[in-house]
């Protein structure tokens, strides 16, 4: 079982890579969800463990416009540039289905970069079109917690978009998984697992009144990680 944990800073990456992570999906504020981190971020947890790096210029939808898509575009070639070993994807239409014409110019630009398709999939109305979607932009994996809050909550559909991908692409469930749940879904037969891995962050003092953190921020223990890994092997 692969184990990626998300983190937002360089002490989270040399949390998880003590706890046993084998992957890192690297962002910036994940108490937005997670937004596109800096070069030198990216950098130097290169150095550390295989870096995902989030494409994702704003909080919010996924819906681009065409400057965030050149945003994304340019923010491909940091991220190669950087060391990373791929990129985390995704781009709605106002409906809800996968943006081909904007995930297919981003995936033509991280040509030979490791692709995820992020949670925008939760989004999608019908998963068949969003996987053989997926499929044929060259996404190795789909990020998705089953189209609900929780991928525990959404196994159903997670089971359905693996029996839809059929082997052709990975599914990595994420979203509420630690380990007291993670040995059902290595039962299940998932091979990649996505956490946080995470503990509300202390708060800050004059830090926090002075509004230079955000509310909800989180930080990576490896111990958690330690505990994600020993209940997957």
């Amino acid at each position: 079982m692969l184990i990626e944990v998300c983190t937002d800073t360089l002490a989270g990456v040399a949390e998880a890579a003590r706890g046993g992570a084998d992957r890192i999906e690297l962002c910036a504020a994940l108490e937005l969800g997670g937004l596109t981190p800096s070069p030198g971020l990216i950098a130097a947890a290169a150095g550390v463990l295989p870096v995902m790096a989030m494409m994702r210029p704003r909080a919010g939808g996924f819906v681009w416009s065409e400057a965030e898509i050149a945003a994304i575009l340019t923010d491909i070639a940091m991220a190669r540039a950087s060391g990373a070993a791929g990129v985390v994807l995704g781009a709605s239409l106002p409906d809800g289905r996968l943006d081909a014409a904007a995930l297919r110019r981003m995936a033509e630009a991280a040509r030979g970069l490791d692709l995820t398709l992020h949670r925008a999939f939760d989004l999608v109305p019908d998963l068949a079109e969003a996987v053989e979607l997926a499929v044929a932009l060259g996404f190795r994996r789909i990020l998705t917690s089953g189209r609900a809050i929780r991928a525990e909550d959404g196994l159903a559909d997670l089971l359905e978009t693996r029996r839809i991908a059929a082997g052709r692409i990975g599914v990595m469930p994420g979203s509420g998984i630690g380990a007291a749940n993670a040995r059902r879904f290595a039962a299940l037969g998932f091979t990649e697992l996505h956490a946080s891995c995470s503990a509300p962050a202390p708060a800050e003092g004059a830090v926090a009144r002075f509004g230079f953190t955000g509310s909800g921020a989180r930080r990576t223990r490896a111990d958690l990680v330690a505990a994600l890994v020993g209940a997957t092997r």
